[in-house]
């Protein structure tokens, strides 16, 4: 038996997703991964996200989408990924910086983000999309910022299917203002900067987000109903890192500039 096929043994997705969720709801660390046996496919991640959608005590409102690093992509066939967002954890921004948490020990950062809500339910049993298909079930493009988080502070360097399995590295989503033109203006007009106490951290846009945040969005449609959770008309989908992936910890606060579009500011406080 090889170590890969003795961890697949091990692995309990119904044992890892309630530690997740436990520490998630008390806003502390795990030293860990919980239970040892780390998921080995994407399929052993959502197994674990989807157990953990259901055991958590508030509406699901929409969904991540995030990249799968390169060096992943052959062993697990897929480019991207998929996370959750519950409605308690969607905040609208305002004149001044939007608190989020920081777990002690765990792992936050930010990231610049195109948010797209949908206008209209989509199609149960619709897995293939593209993004001129997409496109319809726009009803906004929304600036905002993606808050990365997790309990287990190791995350992302365990690689996607670890990613996933909580929530896909997802701690909350702040909404800033809404693009209301954007199919006239274009996305190489759609900039983005992102600043942490005031320094650049990173530079991109929406051209930053392979193939538009619409090939986002096409792969989410078809990913989510092939997961029986086809998207549902105000549901929020945010579709990638445009300026990468910024760690932070409480105290920190960020500034994501998208140039004359509007900023959304916010700052990190102990969990």
């Amino acid at each position: 038996m090889t170590v890969s096929e003795a961890q697949s043994d091990l692995f309990a997705p119904a044992s890892i997703a309630p530690q997740f969720v436990e520490a998630r709801q008390k806003g502390v660390s795990v030293p860990g991964y919980p239970g040892g046996a780390l998921p080995q496919s994407m399929a052993d991640g959502y197994a674990v996200q989807d157990i953990a959608i259901d055991l958590w005590p508030d509406e699901l409102v929409g969904w991540k989408v995030g990249l799968v690093p390169p060096q992943h992509r052959e062993r697990l066939g897929v480019d991207r990924l998929a996370g959750c967002i519950f409605k308690k954890n969607v905040w609208d921004a305002g004149a001044e910086p939007t608190p989020f948490r920081a777990i002690a020990g765990g792992f936050t950062a930010v990231e610049a983000e195109f948010i797209i809500r949908l206008s209209k339910d989509a199609p149960e049993g619709k897995t293939e999309w593209t993004a001129e298909e997409a496109a319809d079930y726009v009803g906004e493009l929304i600036l905002g910022v993606e808050i990365a988080g997790s309990p287990l502070k190791t995350i992302n360097e365990l690689g996607p299917p670890i990613v996933v399995s909580d929530f896909g590295n997802n701690d909350g989503q702040i909404l800033g203002p809404v693009i209301e033109n954007w199919r006239e203006i274009g996305w190489e007009a759609m900039p983005a900067e992102t600043f942490v106490n005031g320094v650049s951290v990173g530079k991109g846009g929406a051209t930053s987000i392979p193939g538009s945040p619409l090939a986002a969005l096409a792969f989410l449609l078809g990913h989510v109903a092939s997961r029986g959770r086809p998207l549902k008309k105000g549901m929020i989908v945010t579709t990638g890192a445009s300026t990468g992936i910024h760690d932070v910890a409480a105290g920190d606060e960020s500034t994501i500039s998208f140039g004359p579009l509007g900023e959304v500011r916010c700052r990190a406080v102990p969990a």
